[in-house]
């Protein structure tokens, strides 16, 4: 299922990880491994903030995208399900056959 992953990084930690050069070699190793369909930064309420869209096959492979971020930054990680204009024209006939 494709996902939108929301992290939130709180800035005490991501000034430190930016200042010590950790952020920067943490993002080129997460988009290498995960493999986002698009990544998106971004500035939010004063934080760090990412979008990651991702292809999440199992529930059971939810840690694997999201423990990454409270280990290395004490991250806030959001999973949100998203769909692109094709699937949602896939399932309009699907929500009128439900109706009425």
């Amino acid at each position: 299922m494709r996902m939108m992953l929301k992290v939130t990084v709180p800035t005490v930690e991501g000034n430190k990880a930016l200042k010590d050069g950790s952020m920067g070699k943490f993002i080129e190793h997460t988009l290498s491994d995960l493999k986002p369909e698009a990544v998106y930064f971004t500035a939010e309420k004063g934080q760090r903030t990412a979008y990651l869209f991702v292809d999440i096959k199992d529930s059971s492979d939810m840690p694997h995208f999201g423990e990454r971020f409270f280990l290395a930054f004490n991250a806030a990680v959001d999973f949100v399900p998203v769909m692109n204009a094709e699937e949602l024209m896939r399932g309009l006939p699907k929500a009128l056959a439900g109706i009425g």
